[in-house]
């Protein structure tokens, strides 16, 4: 994508984040998570963070939002430390922080219509019903969905669509930053390219940034303007998105480089075979240093 211009002074400023979870029994110690992570946002950008199950990358995304417990490390928000803030506080940030969640099916109240679903944060914020519900029609309107859909049940809905309700819910309020937790990794690869087309656009008409996580280092670089890789609570490698997807320089953004689909059987081949031998490999290495040990 073409990054468009953005100020130098950071949006998100994460330092030397850590978390860690309380292990199962007294005598084992936490589970560090997080290890020192750092990373930056700037306002209008796009910061893609990639890497597999279990790597952290959620945990930084719920770190921001409040919802993961913050052990050491500082997240300056508009300039303000927000890792311990307050539930006032919290709701406060809200109007400015939001987030899409993975599954478009769990994210969305049941028993609510689509209409009162999105009027919910906008009365919570001060408007009348009357505002709101104009607010909606027009929230609509910009994600794609007819004006009906207010007076529908989720699950009248298919799953592109219910992120799409997803997507106009978080921005309903104007939000600077969206966190975009694994926000297609639920939905069919035509529907996928549907939705992050609408989140483009939703950043070049309102110039919110987002928080990009994903395990899929081709749809990261289809979003992102940078691209931080995480393995195993660190950030591995961070730079312009072309060069880190394409020239990648840390093994493990290499391996996640050959493990991503690609149509062409010939090259998909390459690639699996390529990642065999890296494995092997490193096997192979793990056993020579075990022997050398005395």
């Amino acid at each position: 994508m073409n990054p468009q211009q953005t100020d130098d002074q950071p949006l998100l400023d994460i330092a030397d984040l850590t978390v860690s979870y309380r292990a199962k029994g007294r005598r084992k110690p936490p589970n560090r998570v997080l290890d020192k992570v750092s990373l930056t946002i700037r306002p209008g950008e796009t910061l893609g963070l990639v890497g597999e199950s279990g790597s952290g990358k959620t945990t930084i995304g719920r770190a921001v939002l409040g919802l993961a417990p913050v052990e050491s490390g500082t997240i300056t928000f508009q300039g303000d430390p927000i890792e311990h803030a307050t539930r006032r506080r919290r709701r406060e940030l809200s109007r400015d922080l939001q987030v899409i969640f993975q599954d478009p099916y769990t994210s969305l109240n049941p028993s609510l219509t689509v209409g009162d679903t999105l009027t919910e944060p906008l009365i919570a914020q001060g408007h009348t019903a009357r505002e709101a519900r104009t607010k909606v029609g027009a929230l609509l309107e910009r994600v794609r969905l007819p004006a009906d859909a207010a007076g529908r049940l989720p699950r009248e809905f298919s799953g592109g669509q219910r992120q799409r309700v997803a997507i106009a819910r978080a921005l309903a309020l104007r939000p600077k930053l969206v966190v975009c937790d694994e926000p297609v990794s639920a939905l069919d690869l035509t529907t996928q390219r549907t939705v992050l087309d609408l989140l483009l656009e939703l950043q070049e008409q309102t110039g919110v940034s987002y928080l990009f996580i994903s395990h899929d280092l081709p749809v990261v670089r289809y979003m992102s303007h940078r691209v931080a890789v995480i393995h195993h609570g660190l950030i591995v490698e961070t730079g312009d998105a072309d060069q880190v997807t394409a020239r990648p320089e840390h093994p493990y953004t290499r391996d996640l480089m050959l493990a991503a689909p690609v149509a062409d059987v010939g090259e998909q081949r390459r690639r699996r075979e390529a990642r065999q031998a890296r494995a092997a490999r490193q096997e192979a290495q793990s056993r020579q240093d075990a022997v050398a040990l005395p």
